[in-house]
């Protein structure tokens, strides 16, 4: 294997921080502004990438600013979460299986929080 194939990031490591850059700024970004924020030790292409790829995900939006885009997310953080654990379940055809062996898997405090969220009907 190459150095450079070594070096490479996990997958969705990129993503995250580019994600955390996005909610960081509190307002619209360009790829040219989350590269600079994540230090410069990345392309702007690859930013530009990583973004386009975020919003092909529905995870970030985009509005024009100039010739190109300024982005930001759709969602905060906990918004995100609970999002993949949507995705994660969806794969599944059966979810009653899925959703029980989860319950069950429920430290007593997650298990009294679910609780709580269900009987006060809060989102």
């Amino acid at each position: 294997m190459t150095e450079a194939k070594d070096e490479r990031r996990p997958a969705g490591e990129l993503e995250a921080s580019v994600m955390a850059a996005l909610w960081a700024a509190g307002a619209p970004r360009t790829p040219g502004q989350v590269q600079l924020s994540l230090g410069g030790g990345l392309a702007r292409t690859t930013v530009t990438t990583i973004l386009s790829r975020l919003h092909e995900k529905g995870v970030v939006d985009r509005r024009r600013e100039g010739r190109g885009y300024a982005y930001f997310p759709v969602q905060d953080a906990h918004g995100l979460t609970a999002r993949r654990m949507h995705t994660e379940l969806d794969r599944d055809s059966d979810r009653n299986t899925v959703l029980a062996r989860f319950v069950a898997q429920l430290t007593e405090d997650d298990e009294r929080v679910l609780r709580d969220l269900l009987e006060s009907g809060e989102q």
